[in-house]
């Protein structure tokens, strides 16, 4: 069964331990990175730690995946959020590929800084997978053996600058902003038989308690097997490395459709893209100073529950 690890600060220290309920086992040793606590510990002796007399309530919770860390990200990879970036999911047959600045990552419950460039500000539920060791060429994964390559798994919430991200074409620009990339609250150790659930993890965003993104990982384009496999031809892997798997329908970004933007196409540059921020000005989707994002990830049975991210959007200083 699946296991829950927090990773947080006490009494000035940092610390690893296993979640149950809301008392801490300590993991004793030391581990700097998400990979070296990969590398280091198993899923059976972790099971049988004592719980200490620690709390949540005592604990500031960290980001479960330190900046050390790779982060990779999807993009457009479930098929009604093609539909609602402006993109023909029957002609888009490509795995889209990106990065976000490890220097992004923050505890789940961190707020958020909406740069004061920014008028746009979108959200983003994923589900991050944590790899369980390096991959350095091609490899042939399958279902079988993905346990092999998946540690685990987090919640990520992509934050997107979309003013900068779409005209400027500056994906790694547009999502790198410092506090862009809260991870946790925990990372969830999966044991093989955990795998199959993958498919079956729904994925769930409000603002101000109004629901804007709910949909199931079995609606995924490019699962994991297809996309580990495609970057091990491209890129070096290591363990506690992330890899957010891409975001549902529901942003609040707003892109025309595919006869529109062949239209837009023919435009001078500097009145297409006027006319692209006038229609996201309409949006009142966006974040705004204030807002208050809750996001979730768990499977119906409750076997896996990633916990919940709350982040309040605040003002850049």
């Amino acid at each position: 069964m699946a296991i829950n690890i927090v990773r947080f600060e006490h009494l000035s220290k940092t610390h690893w331990g296993v979640l149950r309920g809301q008392q801490i086992a300590l993991i004793p040793g030391d581990f700097a990175t998400t990979g070296d606590l990969i590398r280091g510990v198993d899923i059976s002796t972790l099971k049988t730690l004592a719980t200490s007399e620690l709390s949540l309530a005592q604990v500031t919770l960290l980001s479960p995946v330190t900046r050390n860390q790779q982060f990779v990200c999807q993009g457009a990879n479930y098929r009604q959020h093609m539909i609602e970036s402006g993109m023909d999911p029957d002609a888009k047959n490509y795995n889209m590929i990106f990065t976000k600045a490890q220097s992004c990552i923050v505890a789940a419950d961190s707020d958020v800084i909406k740069p004061s460039i920014v008028n746009f500000l979108d959200y983003e539920v994923e589900l991050g997978l944590i790899m369980r060791r390096e991959i350095t060429g091609k490899v042939a994964i399958s279902e079988g053996n993905l346990h092999d390559f998946v540690a685990g798994l987090v919640i990520v919430n992509d934050y997107s600058a979309r003013d900068i991200q779409i005209p400027q074409m500056q994906f790694y620009k547009g999502k790198s902003f410092r506090t862009f990339g809260p991870v946790g609250p925990w990372l969830c150790l999966l044991e093989p038989q955990d795998i199959p659930y993958l498919k079956k993890l729904q994925l769930r965003l409000t603002v101000n308690g109004e629901v804007r993104q709910n949909d199931s990982t079995a609606n995924l384009v490019h699962g994991p097997v297809a996309t580990l496999n495609e970057l091990a031809g491209v890129q070096d892997l290591a363990a506690g490395d992330l890899l957010a798997t891409g975001t549902p329908a529901g942003c609040a970004l707003s892109i025309p459709s595919p006869t529109k933007m062949r239209i837009a196409a023919l435009l001078p540059e500097a009145k297409k893209w006027a006319l692209f921020l006038k229609a996201q000005a309409a949006r009142p989707q966006y974040l705004k100073v204030g807002d208050r994002v809750e996001t979730s990830i768990r499977s119906a049975d409750g076997v896996i529950d990633l916990g919940v991210q709350h982040n309040r959007i605040v003002a850049e200083a």
